[in-house]
């Protein structure tokens, strides 16, 4: 089925302005959601707002907005009074910028649209894709819309251009916020560590190869809730977490990929390793470390 564009703006930039279709590049549809039901006699239940103070159900036309500027005390707005600070909507996005690709972290991605020529623009349009393409650059705007302004990213991708909304530099969290301690990492470890990637390593990601378990799995229990069937329960697995040894686990990864170890991981490992008492649960690391990526992966 084709896709259907959602809408329509002008890409500008200097004098140039290049008009596109707006299409989601997502699906959020894929998603199970559940309704709330009376366990008695199966009816969908009606949400109310009940007033905490007259424990009374409020309707719709009697609620109005509010801030809570300290504990417990507003300021109300009327929905005029919010639509006029919410930002106008635009058919366009401003270029102000154009960045390395590479500078821009994936943390910031928010919502993704994909972008095609609109009546007139396919020349243009071209254009801008192959620069952008061939010069590893993305470029960098603003767009309203909903209310709010929001800055994108476009990029070229394959013969087209994707419009990536961006996050606010105070919506991302700083990785200073956590307590990361700092650890010595040996010169053994650091080897087995990459000598287990290089191991695992593919020439590109293909998103092909994952699937969705969760949701094929409820989807199948749905069909057998349908079908009338009963549903067996899996038991969550007992024990807790365990303490291992670092260079013991990779090891055992890469003997149980086939392939032994660096001997020079082997030479490098210190005198006095053999006072030590051997490592503890060696053996159930090996077997943990394997089943952990192997359920991340999808079945090809």
């Amino acid at each position: 089925m084709a896709a259907r564009s959602i809408g329509s703006l002008t890409i500008s930039f200097g004098l140039v302005s290049i008009p596109v279709k707006l299409y989601t590049a997502t699906e959020s549809s894929r998603s199970i959601t559940f309704n709330m039901l009376h366990k008695g006699c199966g009816s969908r239940l009606k949400q109310q707002y009940i007033c905490v103070k007259e424990e009374v159900p409020v309707a719709r036309e009697d609620i109005v907005k509010g801030y809570e500027f300290a504990k417990d005390q507003y300021v109300m707005f009327s929905p005029e009074e919010i639509k006029a600070l919410e930002e106008a909507g635009t058919h366009c996005a401003d270029i102000t910028e154009f960045v390395p690709l590479e500078t821009v972290d994936p943390v910031y991605f928010d919502k993704a649209y994909y972008l095609a020529p609109d009546k007139g623009g396919a020349k243009p349009y071209a254009l801008f894709a192959r620069a952008l393409r061939e010069s590893g650059r993305c470029a960098i705007g603003h767009w309203a819309a909903r209310g709010k302004e929001h800055i994108v990213m476009i990029r070229a991708l394959d013969d087209g251009l994707i419009m990536q909304q961006l996050l606010y530099r105070e919506e991302v969290r700083s990785m200073k916020d956590l307590d990361i301690p700092k650890m010595d990492v040996r010169e053994g470890e650091l080897k087995l560590a990459e000598q287990l990637i290089e191991q695992q390593t593919s020439k590109a990601f293909d998103p092909s190869l994952y699937k969705d378990e969760v949701r094929e799995r409820i989807e199948a229990a749905v069909q057998k809730k349908v079908d009338g069937q009963e549903i067996t329960m899996a038991e969550a697995p007992e024990g807790g977490a365990q303490v291992i040894d670092l260079m013991e686990a990779l090891r055992a990864s890469l003997e149980r990929k086939g392939a032994a170890p660096a001997k020079q991981a082997e030479a490098e490992q210190p005198a006095e390793a053999g006072k030590r008492k051997p490592p503890k649960r060696a053996p159930a690391l090996a077997e943990a470390t394997e089943a952990a990526p192997a359920r991340g992966r999808a079945k090809k």
